[in-house]
């Protein structure tokens, strides 16, 4: 869950960045950075999201995952609503 929390807000700090710099200065060293770090923290949500949560119960959480920009930030707030969506830790199983 951190890393879906980490990877959501790079992933829409990053495409702010982005925009404020495509309408303003358009300085090339930020489009080289910030492209590629938005694109690893997109693709890092949608992972995390996947990995995290049931396939039944999550169908919602998993396509808002591929929203850009917003789309980890729009998980969470799923997640935070539907909490059975989430997967049982690995070590909450019942031992026996």
């Amino acid at each position: 869950m951190k890393v879906l929390r980490i990877a959501a807000a790079v992933e829409a700090a990053s495409i702010v960045i982005l925009f404020v710099n495509l309408f303003t200065i358009h300085a090339k060293p930020i489009t080289s950075l910030g492209g590629p770090t938005h694109g690893t923290a997109y693709l890092l949500t949608i992972v995390a999201t996947f990995s995290l949560t049931v396939a039944g119960a999550s169908a919602g959480a998993r396509l808002l995952s591929f929203v850009p920009g917003i789309g980890g930030m729009l998980v969470l707030q799923r997640l935070k609503r539907h909490p059975e969506a989430l997967k049982a830790p690995a070590g909450d199983a019942v031992r026996g």
